[in-house]
């Protein structure tokens, strides 16, 4: 094993490169930071924009991993409400600015400075990394690192699309998409208290769902998704999971009178919307970016509070490009989360 003056980080050297073990010298932290021992590091689709090198910003090599959980081991001057040895958790949201508009507002996740872990600054494939505090979300003891880290992006995106969103508890809501986010959405949106139906393609995802805690299964792939959730009253709210912005545009029909089709999958293709679709039924599309570390640390004690739990596939951290492949891939069932042994 390092010494601790140095320790594992899995690089990518260029943009599209593998991601392959380096050792690295281990950083103290600065003012308003803290350094984290890793335990776990979720593997998500958003890492394919920083190992892509699609994000302003990133500068190779990087360390990917916005979906960290471990220990607090040491803390840097002007941090306060944080001890040695807390276990937390750091997302998507990994810092801000702290004076502009949208931080002062609470919305640090649309910060125009967003520091995302990755690319920003080393993310969480690695045995160490230094965060500041702003980022942290506190962990509760129910939970372990692996089932902690996919909650601290994935989870929080789903979890806090609905909570803000128009439905209220006996509303129907659909989940587009049985992957990494849908499958936690489907929990999430059963657990508080909607009609949940879940859209995906295929027969043999009808029993994932139903166990998933879905009321309902429409198979896109023989029926039209509109059609279908129209057949079921419409949906108060549609939370998109998937990466196919042709699948997302199907289900705008199925919305209801002043429905909401929110989009938490990040497609490249335009979505096909005519100004008619939108204006008959006064329905709405927009799209829901992750959350600040308050949500996380609410999304995981709701998590504790529900039993959602993410469905993961343990892989040590060396074995990260292989874990990266495989979920590129769609063969991953449900998080790929990356384990240190700390």
């Amino acid at each position: 094993m390092p010494s601790p003056a140095v320790h594992r980080s899995m690089q990518v050297a260029e943009p599209g490169g593998d991601v392959s073990l380096a050792l690295v010298d281990t950083q103290e932290p600065g003012a308003g930071q803290v350094r984290v021992t890793v335990e776990a590091c979720g593997v998500c689709h958003s890492d394919v924009l920083i190992i892509g090198g699609y994000l302003p910003g990133t500068s190779f090599p990087v360390t990917p991993g916005h979906e960290i959980a471990g220990r607090i081991d040491t803390i840097g001057d002007n941090v306060t409400g944080w001890s040695v040895g807390d276990r937390v958790a750091v997302g998507w949201y990994g810092g801000s600015c702290g004076h502009c508009d949208a931080c002062r507002e609470g919305d640090g996740v649309l910060c125009p400075e967003l520091q995302v872990p990755g690319a920003a600054y080393a993310g969480g494939f690695a045995d160490s990394v230094v965060v500041p505090a702003v980022a942290l979300a506190a962990v509760p003891d129910e939970l372990t690192p692996v089932e902690a880290a996919p909650l601290a992006c994935a989870g929080v995106t789903v979890y806090n699309a609905l909570r803000r969103s128009s439905a209220r508890p006996g509303d129907t809501v659909a989940v587009l998409g049985l992957g990494g986010l849908g499958h936690l959405g489907v929990q999430f949106a059963s657990k508080m208290g909607f009609n949940t139906i879940a859209v995906a393609r295929g027969p043999e995802k009808a029993s994932l769902a139903h166990k998933l805690g879905a009321s309902h299964y429409i198979d896109s792939a023989t029926e039209k998704a509109a059609d279908a959730l129209r057949a079921h009253g419409g949906a108060k709210v549609v939370l998109a999971t998937v990466t196919n912005a042709a699948a997302i545009s199907a289900t705008v029909d199925g919305l209801e009178r002043r429905g909401e089709l929110i989009v938490a999958g990040v497609a490249m293709e335009p979505l096909e919307v005519t100004p008619l679709q939108l204006v008959s039924g006064a329905k709405r599309v927009y799209g829901h970016a992750s959350g600040i570390a308050v949500d996380t640390q609410d999304t995981l004690r709701f998590a504790v509070q529900s039993g959602v739990r993410a469905w993961t596939e343990e892989v040590p951290l060396e074995e990260a490009d292989a874990a990266f492949r495989k979920m590129v891939s769609g063969q991953a069932r449900f998080r790929m989360v990356l384990t240190t042994g700390s």
